[in-house]
């Protein structure tokens, strides 16, 4: 479907096998879902250094006298949480402008190459980065480049994981799969925040230096067996209508007219507007773009404090009474992640049984509101009651988080207005994570500088940035709500008529 047609990956011509007929359309669908897991997985493994590390850079002014900690020039003197946080600005502010041109390249260009593209400079400016520390560098202005160019190496990897799945699966359970699949950022975090604390006791050069090789190997295999489009490997079905057939199947006869409509307005522009990317301000002004982009804007801003602070949160706030060690609060903080897993599959699964993505998501952001306001109070009474509030808080963060950037880019990325066109997904996607990467560029910035005041503070910048995250969804959320009335009421008129 794309005017530079694809290369298949050479790990078919090593292994034929894997090739139709002797392989099926399911084994790829699966096949695909797991390599682009492990592809975005691996991409936030190598994100997650700079966060576990932070403890250790930083400036020591915890009360626990027995830690012998000095910090790393230039950020362990009295401005050295301020400076942290402008690391992590120069990473995601260039992150989210190569976002956007991301998504607009990855419409026009082979999907697979571009992927190992950025895989490969990620892994490599990961590296560059450890390298500080056997070098001793305490250059502000090294650090702040390396960051900023791995940003841009960053940002390819989410609109090309997100369009290749996009091309595998269709419209129906996307929620539940995506929702699954989508666990590959908390999985990543999980991994990286793991290696990361492990190796962090040899000098915290090893903790950039791991998820950096991580994901050069994981962008090997991609590069070998990646495909990017069914129609690749021959199969037609998720072009032929045969996908809308299934569709049919499963709705009620009322709308068969509309869904034959849909077929034919589908394959009658198939030659034309299916061939055409779908220009940047065009896929702006696609109907629910702007909304849920704002919305993850402010959802974004929220997982990214979260992302990039929580384990030195945890360092430097007594649990029990006991301030936990750098490698315990690395680690501690993973149980954030684990319930961001169940967040993403159940925002999915929940979102595809009442057909409603706004719906879904403000209610999770409204509920994490009490959750986080839960945790800052009590997180510090027992290691249990800081577990089980951590994990509360990271389900309902997430999930929204996750359902937004997934299943509702998807949706948003092949909607019915853009009649059949395959290479809107990357650009819509793009916009959607690209907007939301702008709040996550300023989280961790502002919660570097409002830290010093407390973390109150920091807390309640997170609970006004979850309410306008609900705010900008609530004209599509009452309009999925009027839509579901309207179709209970057009049900029960059905069922009385028969």
């Amino acid at each position: 479907m794309r005017s530079n047609t694809p290369s298949l990956a050479p790990g078919f011509t090593l292994f034929p096998s894997l090739k139709p007929p002797h392989t099926t359309l399911f084994f790829h669908q699966i096949f695909v879902l797991i390599l682009t897991f492990l592809a975005y997985a691996s991409f936030h493994a190598s994100r997650k250094p700079p966060s576990i590390v932070k403890s250790v850079l930083g400036p020591t002014f915890q009360t626990d006298s027995t830690s012998n900690d000095t910090g790393w020039a230039p950020f362990n003197g009295p401005e050295g949480t301020h400076r942290l946080g402008e690391l992590d600005l120069a990473f995601l502010t260039s992150y989210a402008i190569g976002m956007y041109f991301a998504g607009h390249v990855g419409d026009r260009i082979d999907l697979r190459l571009f992927l190992v593209f950025g895989m490969m400079g990620s892994g490599i400016l990961t590296i560059i980065f450890g390298f500080g520390y056997w070098f001793d560098v305490h250059l502000l202005g090294y650090f702040i480049g390396v960051q900023v160019i791995c940003g841009v190496f960053q940002s390819i990897g989410w609109p090309c994981v997100v369009s290749v799945v996009g091309n595998w699966f269709g419209k129906e359970k996307r929620g539940l799969i995506m929702g699954v699949w989508t666990s590959h950022t908390s999985v990543g975090n999980i991994i990286g925040s793991v290696v990361a604390s492990g190796v962090l006791e040899f000098g915290w050069g090893w903790s950039f230096l791991v998820p950096g090789i991580l994901i050069i190997v994981v962008g090997i295999l991609v590069f070998c067996f990646l495909v990017v489009s069914p129609d690749d490997l021959g199969f037609e079905m998720m072009s032929s209508g045969r996908e809308i057939e299934m569709s049919v199947g499963e709705e009620n006869v009322a709308n068969l007219e509309k869904v034959e409509s849909e077929e034919a307005g589908l394959l009658e522009n198939k030659d034309s507007d299916s061939l055409a990317a779908i220009g940047f301000l065009e896929a702006w002004r696609l109907p629910g773009v702007a909304p849920f982009s704002l919305c993850l804007f402010f959802s974004k801003l929220v997982a990214y404090t979260f992302l990039y602070w929580l384990p030195f949160y945890i360092r430097h706030t007594a649990v029990a009474g006991v301030h936990l060690s750098h490698k315990t609060a690395g680690i501690l903080s993973t149980i954030f992640d684990i319930g961001g897993v169940l967040g993403g599959v159940l925002a999915g699964f929940i979102s595809d049984v009442i057909d409603a993505r706004a719906v879904t998501s403000v209610t999770f952001l409204l509920l994490s509101i009490p959750a986080l306001i839960l945790y800052r109070i009590y997180g510090s009474v027992s290691m249990v009651t800081n577990i089980g509030l951590m994990f509360l808080s990271g389900l309902l963060v997430n999930g929204p988080y996750s359902l937004i950037t997934t299943a509702v880019a998807a949706d948003l990325g092949t909607q019915d207005l853009i009649k059949g066109n395959s290479r809107a997904l990357a650009t819509v996607t793009a916009i959607i994570d690209g907007t939301g990467s702008v709040g996550a560029a300023l989280g961790p910035l502002l919660a570097g500088y409002i830290s010093t005041r407390g973390w109150n503070s920091v807390f309640l910048m997170l609970i006004f940035a979850i309410f306008f995250a609900s705010i900008f969804l609530v004209r599509v959320a009452k309009t999925e709500i009027g839509r579901m009335v309207s179709e209970g009421k057009e049900l029960g008129s059905s069922v009385t008529a028969s």
